[in-house]
């Protein structure tokens, strides 16, 4: 059987500036009815529990929203079941999650008593023996993007010139004309969400959300980093229409939108480069390189052909550095996991599951 499209973003990037963390998007807990905060170490079965959560209320008929893991995407970091206003999150480091209304709306789930502790401590050294160099990939890593970020700001400045600003603006507002239409009188509200990530995989990009989110979507091709001043104009066209937007940052530029969803009008725009193409058949194609001053692009060719060159190579060193931090992840979950009563984790899991679905 085909498995059904899934409506997955990431909210944190591995970035220039080490983790960056979206997770206070997650969900409104002024808003919420819950939110379950998981607790654990390595490998105690948090994924495998929101997994088991999210297969349960599906098969109810509820819609999930994914939120994967930014080091390793085949892993889950949160869950939001948007008909429920619930969600489950991996609290844990580097994206800690505390309440900020404890029992009200949400309640801790401590998996680490799920830990046999005893034979955990027989393998004390081999524990000890994974953590180090683990910290040291991330480092690296880091360092190759900021460098790779410090190259693509080069090109972008080079071509971002006032004359591009206005055009990319006019063409903004001619869109808006078309597409958005009035929504009542409130302004729409935004939420963030990354789209893609760098991650040991290498480059992501969930195109696949975006078109399940969105039936028309607008391709803006953008080898240089140009998009972000044609995406604000357009998010708050839509905004102030009364539309929610949906704003999706860039991963090495975490300042600046990469992507923009407003599923009201099923309406999207997707950022594509030659490293991360928009595969489908566009609604409309925009080339945001056409745009810019053809001079400036002439006389710069061999350097941005150059720069870009760089870039990729040192984004292709922050993955392998990601790659070695996975594998040390993975060894360290391989000591972990026989030590884990995974009954007892998918007791809880059901318990949880239970308790929603008497909601209904």
């Amino acid at each position: 059987m085909q498995a059904q499209p899934q409506v997955r973003f990431f909210l944190g990037a591995n970035s220039p500036g080490g983790f960056y963390s979206l997770y206070d998007q997650l969900i409104d807990p002024a808003q919420a009815e819950e939110i379950y905060i998981l607790k654990g170490g390595p490998g105690c079965g948090k994924s495998s529990l929101m997994h088991r959560v999210a297969e349960a209320v599906e098969a109810h008929g509820l819609s999930v929203e994914y939120i994967d893991c930014s080091g390793d995407p085949d892993s889950l970091d949160a869950i939001v079941i948007p008909q429920l206003k619930t969600a489950l999150v991996d609290g844990t480091a580097p994206h800690v999650v505390e309440p900020r209304f404890p029992g009200a709306v949400e309640c801790y789930v401590n998996l680490g008593d799920y830990y046999d502790h005893d034979a955990l401590r027989q393998v004390k050294g081999e524990i000890i023996s994974c953590m180090k160099g683990y910290k040291g990939c991330y480092q690296r890593a880091y360092r190759c993007l900021t460098a790779a970020a410090q190259i693509g700001e080069d090109m972008r400045s080079l071509l971002c010139t006032q004359a591009l600003e206005e055009k990319m603006a006019k063409r903004a507002r001619g869109i808006l004309s078309r597409e958005v239409r009035k929504a009542g009188s409130d302004s729409g509200r935004p939420v963030q969400r990354f789209l893609g990530g760098v991650t040991w995989k290498g480059e992501l990009c969930q195109f696949s959300t975006a078109d399940l989110l969105c039936k028309r979507i607008y391709e803006l091709s953008d080898p240089y980093g140009l998009a972000h001043g044609m995406l604000t104009h357009l998010a708050h066209g839509a905004m102030a229409a009364g539309h929610d937007v949906i704003v999706c940052p860039s991963p090495m530029f975490p300042d600046r939108m990469e992507h923009l969803l407003i599923p009201s009008l099923s309406l999207g725009f997707v950022s594509s480069t030659p490293a991360l193409p928009y595969e489908k058949r566009p609604y409309r194609r925009l080339r945001l390189d056409a745009m810019a001053d053809s001079e400036l692009l002439r006389r710069n060719k061999p350097r941005l052909k150059f720069s870009r060159k760089v870039s990729a190579a040192l984004l292709e060193e922050a993955v392998e550095s990601l790659a070695q931090a996975k594998a040390m992840h993975d060894d360290l979950e391989a000591v972990y996991n026989p030590r884990v009563d995974f009954e007892g984790v998918y007791r809880t899991a059901d318990q949880i599951a239970g308790t929603l679905l008497a909601r209904l």
